[in-house]
């Protein structure tokens, strides 16, 4: 007898992919070789991890929920190439996982966010990821200069990856039926970032105090992040840029530009 699968806990954002048209076209996305690794996260009712179980060599699969993960090790225990480990992806220890990884996931709204910067974090085991997402985030994702979409998460992931929205998926493919679309997204993880910068840290502190406040023009936001007036000025100067742009308008190579003549002009002020 099939065990009986858990209703879906609103508190874990749990809304399953069940269209199996869409779940082919995810794995027709991430094209999967016979001796690659596959990490998915939130593996739901199993539909996606067994299709990637036929493709991959191993599939590392996390699940929080408890309940759900014990009546996956029933159904999916004829797949002898699956790893199936109960745990939280956020906090999850991901270095005694070996590389390289092909991430594919339903990411639950609430958090996609941030579990995409901690996966970030490893990006040196990546090569690349295939992620189901509230259509909004994906959109921010890929957004360019001059769109609202365009952010600190636009700008993350461009210097970090290629990121490709892929397609559209209605909201009538889950269960239960969320209140948004969804969207599919690859991102193919750089093996090292697409611009170059002296410092990254100070790189996304500037693009972090742009984005604070996007209606005021980026001197003022930086000035207002604690920049000096007179560096602010020097680095718009040396940058060739007006001074009354507004974040949303420079492009990543542009917010690199700027961050590094700030960060040597506040370098040079020490010295």
């Amino acid at each position: 007898m099939r065990p009986e699968i858990p209703r879906p806990r609103k508190s874990l954002g749990q809304n399953f992919l069940i269209d199996r048209n869409y779940i082919r076209k995810i794995v027709s996305i991430a094209e999967i070789l016979p001796a690659e690794t596959v990490l998915e996260i939130g593996p739901g009712h199993g539909l996606l991890t067994r299709e990637l179980a036929q493709r991959a060599r191993q599939v590392i699969a996390i699940e929080l929920d408890r309940d759900l993960c014990e009546i996956l090790r029933k159904t999916l225990s004829d797949l002898q190439n699956l790893r199936l480990i109960q745990a939280d992806a956020m906090t999850f220890d991901y270095q005694q996982l070996d590389g390289p990884l092909k991430v594919v996931a339903n990411l639950p709204y609430y958090i996609a966010t941030p579990l995409i910067f901690r996966l970030l974090e490893i990006r040196q085991r990546l090569t690349s990821m295939v992620l189901m997402l509230q259509k909004e985030v994906a959109r921010r994702i890929v957004a360019g200069p001059g769109s609202k979409d365009y952010g600190v998460l636009s700008v993350t992931l461009q210097y970090y990856t290629e990121p490709r929205l892929m397609l559209t998926v209605p909201r009538t493919c889950f269960f239960p039926r969320p209140k948004v679309d969804s969207a599919i997204i690859r991102l193919k993880v750089m093996q090292k970032p697409r611009w170059s910068v002296k410092n990254e840290d100070w790189f996304f502190r500037v693009v972090r105090a742009g984005f604070s406040h996007r209606r005021k023009f980026l001197s003022n936001a930086l000035r207002d992040a604690g920049y000096s007036s007179e560096l602010v000025r020097q680095a718009f100067r040396q940058a060739g840029m007006d001074s009354k742009r507004r974040a949303e308008t420079l492009s990543p190579l542009e917010f690199c530009a700027l961050a590094d003549h700030l960060y040597v002009g506040a370098r040079a002020d020490e010295g």
